[in-house]
């Protein structure tokens, strides 16, 4: 599914989520909106490295970044290996790949269609209030 945060869509595998569409839906809006600050969705992640990566990312706080790096060592893997799983995270915005960040860059981001850099940078700065 489809949903809409500002100009960009972004797609969300609603599979993974317990929660019908019309929720996921609203918190997304809401969170968009300034409106929530966390949500209240439960994921179901993979059982695979991507699921390890998820639920790592899953517990950056809100306004707060690690690295690939940072996360890679919380998993004994490599970087590049961890921006691999950031670009294949099947529930952007609901698990947070946008607050995981190069080292020296904010590094990539494939929520979103289009400008998915200036999506990224868009989040962040709503989040760091």
């Amino acid at each position: 599914m489809f949903v809409s945060v500002w100009d960009w869509q972004v797609e969300i595998d609603d599979a993974l989520v317990a929660e019908p569409l019309d929720e996921i839906r609203q918190q997304v809006g809401e969170y968009a909106a300034g409106e929530r600050r966390s949500f209240d969705l439960t994921v179901d992640y993979p059982d695979s490295f991507t699921g390890r990566v998820m639920a790592a990312m899953a517990d950056v706080p809100r306004g707060e970044t690690r690295t690939y790096g940072d996360i890679a060592d919380e998993l004994d893997t490599a970087p590049i290996a961890v921006g691999q799983a950031c670009g294949r995270n099947p529930v952007p915005l609901v698990v947070p790949c946008h607050r995981i960040v190069g080292a020296n860059d904010l590094g990539g981001y494939s929520g979103g269609r289009g400008d998915r850099l200036g999506l990224k940078k868009r989040l962040l700065d709503l989040e760091s209030d």
